[in-house]
């Protein structure tokens, strides 16, 4: 779930090319796709060679993110045969959207051969923004300790570009540092890292990853035993989806484990009901995170 958690937060928050950007809706790759096959129609009407390879490369993430990997690698081989004659962006867009593929199969030895290739491209060609995604990638696809080698370099490289979208990595990445030294059970490291992830979206006002670096924290103070100040955020937090019309299955599996660990089962068992009736319609918690709907079901009854 945390490397799922990252992923969410980066995709929600980078800006790469702002036309792009303004097409996606990472929690529905579904209507992406149906915006990128009308950008795409757009392109091609204005004979815009460029703008058309380049939306390929998010037609085909989007198909990714459905799990149809077919398609997705059908759409990479039309984006392929244009290589030769595209500029060098649009080449590192190729390779990383490949190895965002593989990786997204389980591939990660294979994706993470894309993802290299995909740095050093980027790098010979002072793409800072795409060199630190795909260092981001890095982190990902090998994990462990590496994760953290290669989370702080794309940090460092952010931190000393003078590039806007190199810049708008920031967050993402304390975000995913945050959740490295989570996996490693460094909680005072994550929560540092966490907040700095909550003061950079708070600064900026972004909406729902704002919300989601709000949890992230929330989470490590339960974790680290103030389960009365997070239960505070995660009620807020519950309050601030159902403003905006949604709800978030991770919101009330948090509300439940405070109540829980508060010694108030009773009130913890709907919440563990709606997280589970929530994350239970989830493809990549039903593959992934078995053990967690068990849980959250047993805990409901």
């Amino acid at each position: 779930m945390m490397l799922r958690l990252g992923l969410l937060l980066g995709l929600a928050t980078l800006a790469q090319a702002a036309d792009i950007d303004a097409l996606w809706n990472y929690d529905r790759p579904d209507q992406s796709e149906q915006r990128f096959r009308v950008e795409l129609i757009r392109a091609e009407q204005a004979s815009d060679a460029a703008s058309a390879t380049e939306v390929l490369t998010q037609l085909a993430r989007a198909q990714g993110l459905q799990n149809r990997m077919p398609d997705a690698h059908a759409t990479l081989d039309r984006v392929r045969s244009e290589l030769p004659a595209s500029a060098p962006y649009l080449c590192v867009r190729y390779v990383l959207e490949r190895g965002r593929l593989w990786n997204s199969a389980g591939e990660r030895k294979r994706a993470w051969r894309w993802f290299r290739a995909a740095h050093l491209l980027a790098v010979r060609q002072q793409l800072d923004y795409l060199a630190i995604d795909a260092l981001h990638m890095l982190a990902i696809a090998e994990g462990g300790k590496a994760a953290l080698e290669w989370n702080r370099k794309a940090l460092a490289a952010a931190e000393r570009s003078n590039d806007p979208r190199a810049q708008r990595w920031l967050g993402s990445l304390y975000n995913n540092l945050g959740w490295v030294y989570y996996d490693q059970k460094d909680y005072p490291q994550s929560l540092a890292y966490l907040q700095k992830a909550q003061a950079w979206h708070e600064a900026r006002q972004t909406g729902r990853p704002l919300l989601i670096a709000r949890w992230s924290v929330a989470k490590l103070q339960r974790v680290m035993g103030q389960p009365e100040a997070a239960l505070r955020t995660q009620l807020a937090l519950e309050q601030a989806w159902q403003g905006l019309g949604e709800e978030d299955g991770y919101v009330y599996e948090e509300v439940a484990e405070n109540l829980l660990a508060l010694g108030r089962g009773e009130d913890a068992r709907p919440y563990f009901g709606r997280a589970f009736n929530l994350l239970a319609r989830d493809p990549w918690v039903l593959k992934n995170e078995g053990d967690k709907l068990r849980r959250l079901r047993q805990l409901s009854q």
